[in-house]
């Protein structure tokens, strides 16, 4: 155990707080979370009432039941009920504090009011309305992770229209293998970006982009140049379309269930899965995870470094929902180095600082000290997602960031646009593991009989629905890939695709995808046990580990090393390797062969491409396995490709 909340720490909770409620209101009474978390799964209907009801949401009509129709894919949540997602942003406007604060590698910090929020999306709203946009088209941006993204996100959805956002690192081809599977009426897009110190030119990528997407009236772009695009769509400037300052905005009411935004899934293996949110869905997933999980509270400053095309972005916009103020970062995390967001925190006085596991991780291995350097009396929780936070990290930020410091592991996908697994600031931190399962999220842990398990590692599934699970798939009528996608393992069973172990403290730890667990003569290997255990010797830098089943039975596991620039892969060193491997965890983890290579791949979103290394090894068609377009380094697949060749 490394942290515990203090008393006070749990009575100043927003959890706390809603348990008090239910007494109150429900005459509910509940001795632990664990209870509470099992009266919100086997009461779901009971659960989300009372979320909709203790957050007062806003609407218009009425609901018979909180469940409609219930099939295993496809569920109908407070019919008869109509509201909107922007509305419940801006009903905790104030001119106390700023809505957003922001940075990028080229500005200073920055800060944008409520009042200017609220214009400029009343602005440029009015202009979509005047192109003819309506409730269901799309509105698509190619945009960085600046205040203007959010601007043109609310002005978006509280027509009714539909939101899909793209960060302007990704390829081409990846940009255009998801807005055109929408259909898109306007696009709003940046000409260039900065990162690493490095500016990027961007404008022949929207002119292409432009070209594959015919449904496409207008375009909009955001920059601090004139620009003349070649195109004979219409072209204005982003100071064009907010300068209306007259304007109110306005708010259309639309069904719990109409869409929001669309967010895609990685693409490693064919055609990225566009995943349909709802209004409702979302507004009461964030409502209830952003508050009780993150204990996010007024007043307080939530920053989570990410990108446009990650669904963090959306998720951090719900801390808008209780009057926080969000902090957005636009660039490099290491430039000019790793200490960056750290003084990026101590300046503007974050209260919960949001990243990624390899960002952590990284800080780890360059031996990195925040709290010696940096003022960082404010922060009081860290939270990371994106893969598996290994108990060294956990120690690290205990050691080296704050020791009266809650952290938050959480994990949960764009496909709920939230967490299934998170945080809890009643509970204590354990290292490795995740503190709790989500409230209204029945998650557990099946054996290959469909047989809940706990203490031992099994397929996560999650046995209820949830309102922030996809109304549908787009351009998916019969909900085919849809099933194929979560319901085809266990009979009507969502199964996400990890592999998990329900602890004895009732935490989660999560080894990594099922799809690219290790499985070797029968007995299951977690990537990330390979990882942490990579992560202790010194000279490895990055590291990807696959096991291929061979036709005659037999096993071939080969580790793929990037080593520090320093080093070279010695006999000795893989013989350490070995050791640590053999050591920590067992004869089964030691590879059957080493090998260095220059890099290794990673998707946009920063997940390593396990899965499509595998199948590329196994003989299938690279272009076939995945899209270069969804990957940070295509050139990095190129050595796998090879190798492929070399096996067959």
């Amino acid at each position: 155990m490394l942290w515990s909340p203090s008393q006070d720490f749990i009575e100043q909770s927003n959890l706390h707080h809603y348990q008090q409620w239910l007494v109150d209101n429900k005459n509910l009474s509940f001795s632990s979370y664990q209870e509470l978390w099992k009266w919100s799964v086997d009461n779901l209907e009971d659960f989300w009432e009372s979320i909709f009801q203790y957050f007062d949401v806003i609407h218009e009509g009425h609901y018979n039941s909180v469940l409609g129709e219930q099939k295993e894919y496809n569920v109908s949540w407070f019919e008869g009920v109509s509201l909107n997602y922007a509305e419940h942003i801006f009903r905790k406007s104030t001119n106390e504090r700023p809505a957003i604060i922001y940075q990028t590698e080229t500005s200073e910090v920055k800060e944008i009011s409520w009042q200017e929020l609220s214009v400029k999306a009343a602005s440029l709203q009015y202009h979509l309305k005047d192109w003819g946009v309506t409730k269901g088209d799309r509105v698509v941006a190619y945009m960085p992770c600046i205040p203007e993204t959010t601007i043109a996100l609310l002005a978006t959805v509280s027509l009714g229209a539909i939101w899909s956002s793209c960060s302007p690192d990704f390829g081409t081809t990846a940009v255009i293998d998801r807005f055109a599977q929408i259909y898109p009426k306007v696009l709003i897009a940046t000409d260039h970006y900065c990162y690493g110190g490095k500016h990027f030119d961007k404008s022949q990528v929207v002119e292409e982009i432009i070209k594959k997407l015919p449904t496409l009236e207008v375009v909009v772009i955001v920059s601090n140049k004139s620009i003349q695009l070649k195109t004979q769509k219409p072209v204005l400037t982003w100071k064009t379309v907010t300068t209306e300052t007259t304007r109110e905005l306005e708010i259309v009411h639309v069904p719990f269930s109409h869409p929001l935004w669309v967010l895609y899934s990685s693409g490693t293996t064919g055609l990225p899965k566009a995943f349909v949110h709802s209004h409702g869905g979302i507004l009461l997933e964030q409502l209830k995870y952003g508050t009780f999980h993150n204990d996010f509270k007024p007043g307080e400053r939530c920053f989570w470094y990410t990108t446009t095309g990650w669904m963090m972005w959306n998720y951090i916009h719900g801390c808008l929902l209780v009057g926080a103020t969000m902090v957005l970062y636009e660039g490099s995390v290491a430039y000019p180095d790793l200490n960056v967001l750290w003084e990026f925190a101590e300046k503007v006085k974050i209260h919960h600082f949001g990243t990624s596991a390899a960002y952590l991780l990284a800080n780890m291995k360059e031996t990195i000290q925040p709290g010696k350097k940096f003022n960082l009396r404010s922060l009081r929780s860290i939270s990371s997602t994106g893969s598996t936070l290994p108990p060294e990290a956990f120690q690290w930020v205990y050691r080296e960031v704050k020791k009266d410091l809650w952290l938050v592991s959480m994990s949960g996908g764009s496909d709920v646009c939230s967490a299934f697994v998170g945080g809890n600031p009643t509970l204590p931190v354990y290292a490795g593991e995740i503190q709790c399962r989500a409230l209204g999220c029945n998650l557990q842990a099946f054996d290959d009989e469909g047989t809940s398990i706990e203490n031992e590692v099994g397929e996560m599934v999650i046995l209820n629905p949830m309102p922030s699970m996809p109304i549908y798939f787009w351009n998916d009528p019969e909900y085919k890939r849809y099933r194929e996608s979560y319901f085809q393992h266990f009979p009507f069973v969502w199964r996400h695709g990890d592999w998990i172990q329900i602890t004895s403290h009732k935490g989660v730890v999560i080894y990594g995808r099922s799809d690219a667990t290790l499985n070797r003569a029968g007995v299951r290997i977690g990537t990330s046990e390979i990882y942490r255990a990579l992560d202790k010797i010194e000279e490895v830098k990055d590291s990807l580990i696959v096991c291929i089943e061979e036709k005659n039975g037999t096993f071939w596991m080969p580790l793929f090393v990037v080593m520090k620039e320093a080093y070279k892969l010695t006999e000795d060193i893989k013989l350490n390797i070995n050791r640590t491997l053999r050591s920590d965890y067992s004869p089964r983890h030691v590879p059957d062969e080493i090998i260095s290579v220059a890099d290794i791949p990673y998707t946009i979103s920063g997940k390593k491409t396990e899965a499509p290394v595998k199948k590329i090894l196994m003989g299938k068609d690279p272009d076939k396995v995945i899209s270069t377009g969804t990957l940070r380094n295509p050139s990095s697949m190129t050595v796998f490709v090879e190798l492929a060749k070399k096996r067959r």
